[in-house]
């Protein structure tokens, strides 16, 4: 009897495991996708140059004392050219407005040492980077906001096709530059011979060639281009297809304080994104009130609060870009086919263009 009711317990707890396995067991919910959180800790940039730029109310830039296309005081005392609106790109991310800055011109000779003294905050002046100019001067080079190279500019009438049938050649060139020592290198590695005609400067080289004192003149082909448009029969003359150097040009700053570098660098930046968003000095206004793309929205300062990082306000880049332009608004009115430079974009176009430059800027983000 015993044994009979021990089998039907042990029947019945069967039942009911099976029982309970048979029901489903409740759906699990889906696991919620999660953000990723930075490991990095950001920390608002400190820039004792910044803090003497808005002490003060305007920013010191050096420039060249007169070059077309680049820097050079207009017909009413206005100073006009691209490394001049670099300037007040700069001074429109820092102060938020554009004019607040004093044009300080500075000969070749001399433009380092103003930087080095602090005479000037910036120095915007057709400069290349070197690698001994930016390791051995306590200076750094911010951004690249023209690709250049050293070329040669010669009267039509003197018959040269190219540079390799200039031996013998005299040739003016800019004391104290980086034509000079560029040069002596091409000519040696080729074994051709010239004969330097130094000028102290730009304005004196360009007068000895114009008064034949030198058969061609030779310095970075935007200044040649510079040079021909204000000679007295342009079109008489004729820059040679030879690029004898790279010449990265840009803006140059003091080591000792990394946030302005960066602040510097940034504005540049600013420019190029702005191009290849598709944004204009007219269209910017409209774009940061209706704007949906992320990219867009953090360089016009709608979100992201990425201004802080550099000291500056929300909106320094939509001031950059509203006051003074995107890179190719730059480039057209001040050297590209609205000046009288007319100079191609080439290697200065973007990198995404049809045909590929060598302009990009690192994403806002």
């Amino acid at each position: 009897m015993i044994r009979r009711l021990a089998a039907m317990a042990m029947v019945g707890l069967c039942l009911s495991a099976c029982e309970r396995q048979a029901e489903a067991p409740p759906p699990k919910p889906p696991p919620q996708a999660k953000a990723p959180v930075s490991t990095l800790d950001y920390h608002p940039a400190e820039s004792p140059t910044l803090e003497t730029v808005r002490q003060r109310g305007w920013v010191a830039c050096g420039v060249h004392p007169g070059l077309p296309g680049f820097a050079f005081p207009d017909a009413r005392g206005v100073w006009r050219g691209f490394d001049v609106d670099v300037c007040r790109a700069v001074a429109a991310a820092t102060l938020g407005d554009a004019g607040k800055v004093r044009f300080i011109p500075i000969p070749a000779q001399d433009r380092f040492s103003a930087l080095q003294k602090g005479q000037i905050d910036l120095l915007s002046r057709n400069t290349s980077w070197t690698y001994a100019r930016d390791a051995g001067l306590g200076l750094d080079f911010a951004a690249v906001t023209y690709y250049d190279g050293q070329g040669f500019l010669a009267p039509r009438s003197l018959g040269v096709a190219s540079a390799e049938e200039l031996s013998g050649a005299r040739i003016c060139v800019q004391a104290g530059t980086a034509s000079e020592a560029n040069l002596v290198e091409w000519f040696n590695l080729r074994g051709l011979r010239f004969r330097p005609v130094v000028a102290a400067t730009e304005d004196e080289a360009r007068r000895l060639y114009e008064e034949e004192a030198c058969d061609v003149f030779s310095a970075d082909i935007s200044a040649l281009a510079a040079s021909r448009s204000v000679l007295s029969n342009p079109g008489a003359h004729v820059i040679l297809p030879n690029v004898i150097s790279k010449e990265p040009l840009g803006p140059v700053v003091r080591q000792t304080d990394p946030a302005w570098t960066d602040i510097v660098r940034w504005t540049v930046h600013a420019t190029v994104l702005a191009e290849e968003l598709g944004l204009t000095s007219r269209t910017v206004e409209a774009a940061r009130e209706t704007a949906s793309d992320p990219q867009t929205r953090r360089l016009l300062g709608v979100e992201g609060e990425l201004g802080p990082l550099l000291g500056l306000s929300d909106d320094w880049a939509f001031q950059v870009i509203r006051q003074v332009g995107a890179y190719h608004e730059i480039f057209r009115r001040d050297v590209g086919a609205d000046s009288a430079l007319n100079l191609d974009r080439g290697l200065n176009a973007l990198w995404s263009a049809p045909k590929p430059g060598l302009m990009y800027a690192p994403p806002m983000r």
